[in-house]
C-alpha cells in the first residue's frame, strides 16, 4: 500500500559551512543513532546535487509526529564555524532545494502550506532559517520563472503574483 504525503518538511545537516557530505554520511550516523537507515528521503549537497535517502516508499524518520505522511529533505549546511545555526545554503543548494520542492508538490498534490520546517514542530534552530524566509524565496522564484505573457493571479497565501496554471498545480 503506498503512502499518503501531505506533507514537505526541510531541514539542515547541522554541519559546518562549507563542509560538504553525502547522503551517505549521513546513513552512516544515523546509523550509528540505531536507525534503520538515513532518516532524510533527500539530502541536497553543497553543489546541489540531489541525492536519494531513505526510499520514498517507506516512512522516513525525520520529525517526530509527521513521519508517516511526509517526505524529509535535507540540505548541507546550517552552521557557522562555531556550530551556531546559521542558513548556509549556497546558491546551487536553494536552487535544488526550490525545484525539489516544486516536483514534489505537484506530483503530490501538496500546497505550500503544507511546506514546513523542522523548526514549527521542534525545539531547534533545524534548517537555521524559517518557513516565512523560505516560502517567499521560494514564490519569488516560482514568479520570476514565468513568461511575462502568462496570465498571473495573486497567491491566496502570500498575495504574490504568479503564473495562474502553475497556482492551480501546486
Amino acid at each position: 500500500m503506498a503512502r499518503i504525503i501531505n506533507e514537505i518538511i526541510l531541514h539542515c545537516s547541522a554541519t559546518k559551512e562549507g563542509l560538504d557530505y553525502k547522503a551517505k554520511d549521513i546513513d552512516k550516523w544515523h546509523k550509528a543513532q540505531g536507525f534503520k537507515c538515513i532518516g532524510y528521503n533527500f539530502v541536497i549537497t553543497l553543489n546541489g546535487t540531489v541525492e536519494t535517502g531513505r526510499d520514498i516508499n517507506d516512512i522516513p524518520a525525520h520529525c517526530t509526529g509527521h513521519n508517516k505522511n511526509s517526505i524529509g529533505i535535507v540540505y548541507i549546511g546550517g552552521c557557522d564555524k562555531n556550530m551556531k545555526a546559521k542558513d548556509t545554503r549556497t546558491e546551487s543548494q536553494k536552487l535544488s532545494l526550490y525545484k525539489l520542492v516544486k516536483e514534489l508538490m505537484i506530483k503530490y498534490h501538496i500546497d505550500i502550506t503544507s511546506v514546513h520546517t523542522h523548526n514549527e514542530f521542534a525545539q531547534k534552530a533545524c534548517p537555521s532559517f524559517s518557513i516565512y524566509t523560505f516560502r517567499n524565496e521560494f514564490l519569488t522564484w516560482l514568479n520570476g520563472k514565468q513568461e511575462e505573457t502568462k496570465k498571473k493571479v495573486k497567491c491566496p497565501h502570500y498575495g504574490m503574483e504568479i503564473d495562474e496554471e502553475l497556482l492551480r498545480s501546486i
